[in-house]
């Protein structure tokens, strides 16, 4: 794909979104931190109806430790793979408040050596909470980027790094939400919705879903049409 592609691209998401937003309800960093790490292999809604149990009876480092992996997990336990993440919220709670002052780091390495903390929850927490050109490659970017032919590669990190080089730098904030939201609802992973995609016309895949053919009309019983009339009846 040519450069003046991805342009147009980027020029029309920002058209229909100017100021994409994460899905995650948040009000702080740590609620950011705290919802991503909740959300890996989890849908965002799923988290967010968790979270707005939690976050009313404990939303810091201190009062999330307080209750400890059980008394966590009786919030999260709808989510998949909570006992695990319910381990790591609270590991990564005690060293906010042994290493950080209970504040969420604005560093890639010291957000990383969080526990349940990877490289794609570092990249949104630096996109949204500090505004960070970041990359956060979930499975819809891969998809996107790949089905698209925007940044084809095959590993979540050579996506990323072909990303970080070929995107335009002023749609760089807000490029990892638009692609999200686009694998998320149009260019989805089974039929993607090729038909009502804004970007048909640019993206590089053979295989696009077609348009919809027309429903035949309905014949009256035996299948053949009424006999048209003049109109005196003839």
């Amino acid at each position: 794909m040519n450069a003046a592609k991805r342009q147009e691209i980027f020029r029309r998401l920002r058209e229909a979104d100017p100021e994409p937003k994460t899905e995650l309800v948040y009000r702080t960093p740590f609620e950011l931190l705290v919802a991503v790490v909740l959300s890996a292999q989890a849908t965002d809604k799923g988290v967010n109806l968790a979270t707005a149990k939690l976050y009313p009876v404990a939303n810091t480092p201190a009062a999330i430790a307080a209750l400890g992996v059980d008394g966590l997990s009786h919030y999260i336990r709808t989510i998949g793979l909570y006992p695990t993440k319910a381990k790591n919220v609270i590991a990564l709670c005690h060293l906010l408040m042994e290493q950080h002052g209970g504040e969420v780091p604005h560093d890639r390495a010291a957000l990383e050596a969080l526990p349940g903390v990877g490289r794609k929850t570092a990249n949104v927490v630096l996109n949204v909470a500090f505004g960070e050109p970041t990359m956060a490659v979930d499975t819809h970017i891969f998809r996107v980027s790949n089905r698209t032919g925007l940044a084809p590669g095959k590993t979540v990190e050579a996506v990323e790094q072909k990303l970080l080089k070929v995107v335009p730098r002023e749609f760089m904030l807000h490029a990892h939400h638009w692609l999200i939201l686009l694998g998320r609802y149009t260019c989805i992973a089974r039929k993607p919705g090729c038909p009502t995609c804004l970007i048909r016309d640019l993206c590089e895949f053979k295989a696009k879903t077609p348009e919809a053919a027309p429903r035949p009309s309905v014949l009256p019983k035996g299948g053949r049409k009424p006999a048209e009339t003049s109109d005196d009846g003839a």
